[in-house]
């Protein structure tokens, strides 16, 4: 790419941004558009998966490549000039669980991957300044293994709590447009980029040949997604707990949230029902619905004596799920109480079905020989005189093999 070496890199330009924000909180970003330039696109570029699906125009990233800098130019000026047309997505379906119940997914074509990855380096560095510590989700050096290790250290600080789990009902598909356009105007106000993200949300969904253009939602799967999700809870959700719910809280709480997958600890049981019974109002005061079956009080505590059981102060101690992780109490190797994390059933369940679905006649080895080259990698070698029947049959084997093996290698106890 021509400049190269040129000064003032992008991660410069970022972090000049990050300073603005972090310095002036309150702060609407009128003018951001300008760090939008042909090395800012090659670099998210750079930045964008090359082995995803295709889009509805087919085109592979292998194939943007060939025409690069015309294609980058081309986006650019789109972008720039407003005649940038999002395409629709490509909307697939993919199992939720062990049910018939689905997940949508939408998958946006390659070059339109690139540009939402520009926008989102320019919003990214604003918002790190502003979303709060308990959000893990889809954020730059955080992961779900740090939202697990501080659900671990919170439930154990408090020596056992009530858990509210949540489970919002359909979140990225009910996702209200006004709100999330009033809630993004209180920090970006560049005409430029609110008319990119208008035109992402009314992008319309292709499926069956049928085009769609809902009224509400986010497709899961494009690139802007995650973060537009996290700007919306954020004001929806950990603004509001920290501002308006903890304040008023006779005793300890906290809130862990994974995208929209969240759960809130308290220390009082009359704190904790206080909250669950106004949730569902905060929620709908944005268009959003909460699960009535999957959204519950836990009394996550550990077991009681025999005695305090019997006076009733005590009783069996809960379990909830977050993450992939069914959380229980169990005895530490001291025979002491400890919050423990098991793979949650309906997870394993649902890659023991992958396994039994595909297994049948696809491979002439024994199961043992099988799990142990898909292990090792060796799913394109020969099978003694036999090969596999397709790379992609194997690429798929291996994939829910390395999944069996994650969840074991995960199934495992929090040190004391």
């Amino acid at each position: 790419m021509a400049g190269a070496s040129e000064p003032d890199p992008v991660s410069t330009k970022q972090q000049r941004i990050a300073e603005l924000a972090k310095q002036s909180p309150q702060m609407g970003f009128t003018s951001l558009n300008h760090h939008l330039d042909l090395r800012w696109l090659y670099e998210a570029y750079l930045r964008t998966r090359w082995d995803g699906a295709t889009g509805v125009d087919g085109q592979t990233a292998a194939e943007f490549s060939t025409r690069m800098r015309n294609n980058l130019q081309a986006l650019l000026e789109g972008a720039k000039s407003g005649t940038y047309r999002a395409p629709p997505v490509r909307r697939v379906h993919i199992p939720k669980g062990t049910g018939s119940e689905t997940r949508p997914l939408g998958i946006p074509t390659f070059a339109d991957k690139v540009l939402q990855r520009a926008v989102v380096m320019a919003l990214e560095p604003i918002y790190e300044q502003d979303f709060r510590d308990c959000s893990y989700g889809f954020r730059p050096g955080r992961s779900a293994h740090q939202a697990l290790e501080t659900l671990w250290r919170q439930t154990m600080a408090l020596g056992g709590c009530w858990i509210v789990e949540v489970d919002i009902r359909k979140f990225f598909d009910t996702l209200d447009h006004a709100h999330l356009r009033a809630l993004l105007r209180r920090r970006i106000r560049d005409g430029v980029l609110l008319r990119l993200i208008d035109k992402w949300l009314n992008a319309g969904v292709l499926e069956a040949g049928t085009l769609t253009v809902p009224e509400a939602g986010t497709p899961q799967g494009g690139v802007i997604s995650p973060l537009l999700a996290n700007v919306y809870l954020h004001y929806v959700l950990d603004v509001w707990f920290a501002e308006e719910v903890q304040p008023r809280l006779q005793g300890r709480a906290f809130l862990i949230r994974y995208a929209d997958d969240f759960v809130m600890g308290f220390a009082c049981e009359e704190d904790a029902r206080r909250v669950l019974e106004v949730l569902p109002k905060r929620f709908g005061k944005y268009g959003l619905t909460l699960h009535p079956g999957k959204t519950r009080l836990v009394a996550f505590r550990p077991p009681a004596p025999s005695a305090a059981s019997a006076a009733g102060k005590g009783g069996s101690p809960g379990t909830f799920d977050l993450l992939g992780f069914t959380h229980y109490w169990g005895r530490s190797r001291a025979g002491k109480w400890v919050v423990k994390r098991r793979t949650a059933a309906s997870r394993l369940q649902r890659a023991i079905m992958k396994i039994a679905t595909w297994s049948p006649g696809r491979s002439p080895l024994p199961r043992s020989t099988l799990a142990s080259r898909l292990g090792s990698r060796e799913r394109h070698r020969s099978a003694g005189s036999r090969k596999w029947e397709s790379p992609e049959l194997a690429h798929n084997l291996t994939a829910v093999m390395a999944e069996i093996l994650e969840l074991r290698s995960n199934t495992v106890n929090v040190p004391v």
